[in-house]
C-alpha cells in the first residue's frame, strides 16, 4: 500500500501492530486535514466547490489516473462529486487495503456491487468464468441469470478438486472465482494451491489472455485470512458483515493490485454503485478499528457453541473450522491465521439437523428456526453475519433460495442445514437459547 512519507523519513507507524494501524490509520492524511479531530469528521456533501474552471478540469483529468504521471501525492485530491470520490471513502479504502495486504481498495454500495465490479473489469463478451460449485445465492444468480446476457458463461466445479478445476479451464477462461470459507457449508478452498496452479497456467499465456483469481473472503474477514498473501489476485468483502460489524450500513470492497484501481474507479463512476459517505464513515471509525477485538471474542464463543452442538443427538454434523473434527482442519490451521500468526477459525458455524430423508430434515430445520424466532432472546432469525448480535438462518429457503432445491442437494447444501453467525454474547447465553429450541422441537 502506498504511504505518504518523504524519502528517507521513517513512517510514524513503523514498529506498531497492524491493529494500531486499523485504529489510527495515518496520523495526517492529505485526503482530509483532521489533525485537531480525535476522529475524522463525516463528509456529507454530494458535490464540492471548485475555485475555477481550470481546477475543475484538472480534477477530471486526474480522476482514475493513479498509475501514470498525473498521479499527485503531495496534496489533497481535487474532489468534484461523491460518485468520483470523497474524503471518508478515500481514507477507508486506504485502511482496507492495509488490512487485507493489497495495493489498493475501491469501495462500493454493497458486496454484490463489488463482485459485479471486479468481474466487470476482468471479463468481456465471449470470456468464461470458472466458479466454485457452492456460492452465495445472489452471486449464483448474477452468474446464471445476468452474465449469459452479456455472453459471459460460467462453469461451476468443485474447487476442493483442483484437477477438476484445471480440466474446466479453456482458452476463454479469464477468472477463477471462489469463496473461502464457502457460504454456507464452510468448506475451505486451498487458496495457495489455486494461486500456484493459476500461475503455472498463466506462464503459457499472454497478458491479454491471463487468468485472474478472485476470492470472496467475507466469512473470514481480514482478521482471519488474507488471500493476497497466499497469491490470490483480488479479494472482495461485504462491508456489511464483520468489517462493518454493527449491521447499520451496507457496503462492499474490492482489494487488488495497483493497476486495477483506475478501472475499478471508472466502473464505479459509470455504473453508479457508490458507497455513500454516511455509510463509509461508521466502517472507518467504528467497524474496522474494532474488528480484531470483536473477532477474538466471537471466535471464543463460536468454539464453545460448536462444541455444545457436537453433543446434541438431534444434530447430524457440525462444521466449524476450529473443531478437530472439521474435515479440512489442517488447511484451516494453515490458512486461517490472524495478524500475529495465531489460528483464527472465524465466527461462523454450519450444522445439520437429522432427518430420515431430505424432506424430513427440511421440516426439522423449519420447526427449529421458527422456535428460535419466537422464543430466543440472544439469537435472531435474520440474514447477514459478523454482527454484534448472533444471527441464525436457513440457507436452503433464504440466502441460497436462488439455487434450485435439487441443485442445492447436489452441491452439498443439506435441506436441514442451519447457518449460525456468532455475535458478542456470552457463550452460555447463546447455548441456553439453542438448548431450549432443540429440546422443544425434537
Amino acid at each position: 500500500m502506498e504511504k505518504s512519507k518523504k524519502p528517507g523519513k521513517p513512517d510514524v507507524r513503523d514498529g506498531y501492530s497492524t491493529e494500531a494501524h486499523l485504529i489510527y490509520g495515518r496520523m495526517h492524511d492529505p485526503n482530509w486535514d483532521y489533525s485537531h479531530h480525535l476522529l475524522p469528521p463525516i463528509s456529507s456533501s454530494a458535490t464540492f466547490r471548485l475555485d475555477s474552471a481550470q481546477r475543475g478540469a484538472q480534477g477530471f483529468t486526474e480522476f482514475a489516473h493513479s498509475s501514470d504521471e498525473l498521479k499527485v501525492t503531495s496534496r489533497a485530491p481535487i474532489y468534484i462529486y461523491d460518485r468520483l470520490g470523497e474524503p471518508n471513502k478515500d481514507m477507508l479504502e486506504e485502511n482496507l487495503a492495509y488490512a487485507e495486504g493489497g495495493d489498493t481498495a475501491v469501495t462500493y454500495a454493497s458486496g454484490m456491487a463489488a463482485i459485479s465490479a471486479v468481474l466487470g473489469i476482468l471479463t468481456g463478451s465471449g470470456s468464461e468464468i470458472v466458479a466454485d460449485k457452492v456460492l452465495y445465492g445472489c452471486t449464483y444468480s448474477l452468474l446464471t441469470n445476468w452474465y449469459p446476457r452479456l455472453k459471459v458463461q460460467t462453469r461451476f466445479v468443485d474447487f476442493s478438486n483442483l484437477a477438476e478445476v484445471k480440466r474446466n479451464i479453456t482458452k476463454h477462461t479469464r477468472v477463477l472465482y471462489m469463496e473461502s470459507p464457502v457460504n454456507p457449508t464452510l468448506r475451505l478452498t486451498d487458496l495457495k494451491a489455486v494461486a500456484a496452479m493459476t500461475a503455472e497456467i498463466n506462464s503459457g499465456r499472454t497478458e491479454e489472455t491471463r487468468i485472474y483469481t478472485v476470492v470472496d473472503s467475507t466469512f473470514a474477514s481480514p482478521f482471519c485470512q488474507r488471500p493476497i498473501s497466499l497469491g490470490i489476485d483480488f479479494v472482495v468483502h461485504s462491508l456489511t458483515k464483520a468489517i462493518g460489524g454493527f449491521g447499520t450500513d451496507i457496503g462492499g470492497v474490492v482489494i487488488g493490485p495497483r493497476w486495477s484501481r483506475d478501472m475499478l474507479m471508472l466502473y464505479r463512476k459509470d455504473y453508479g454503485g457508490v458507497l455513500s459517505a454516511k455509510s463509509a464513515w461508521p466502517v472507518l471509525v467504528q467497524g474496522l478499528p474494532s474488528l480484531a477485538v470483536r473477532m477474538r471474542q466471537m471466535q471464543k464463543t463460536a468454539m464453545t457453541v460448536a462444541e455444545f452442538l457436537m453433543t446434541r443427538p438431534e444434530i447430524g454434523c457440525v462444521r466449524y473450522p476450529g473443531l478437530a473434527s472439521f474435515p479440512q482442519a489442517e488447511l484451516a490451521h494453515r490458512q486461517m491465521v490472524d495478524y500475529e500468526g495465531n489460528f483464527a477459525p472465524g465466527a461462523m458455524i454450519f450444522f445439520v439437523l437429522k432427518g430420515d430423508n431430505p424432506q424430513a430434515s427440511l421440516k426439522c430445520a423449519e420447526r427449529f428456526i421458527n422456535h428460535v424466532a419466537e422464543h430466543a432472546y440472544c439469537i435472531t432469525l435474520a440474514v447477514s453475519l459478523g454482527n454484534i448480535r448472533t444471527l441464525i438462518e436457513h440457507p436452503g429457503s433464504m440466502t441460497h433460495s436462488a439455487i434450485p432445491a435439487e441443485d442445492q442437494i447436489m452441491k452439498g447444501i443439506d435441506p436441514g442445514g442451519i447457518r449460525l453467525a456468532i455475535g458478542l454474547e456470552q457463550p452460555e447465553d447463546v447455548i441456553r437459547d439453542l438448548r431450549h429450541s432443540l429440546d422443544c422441537t425434537h
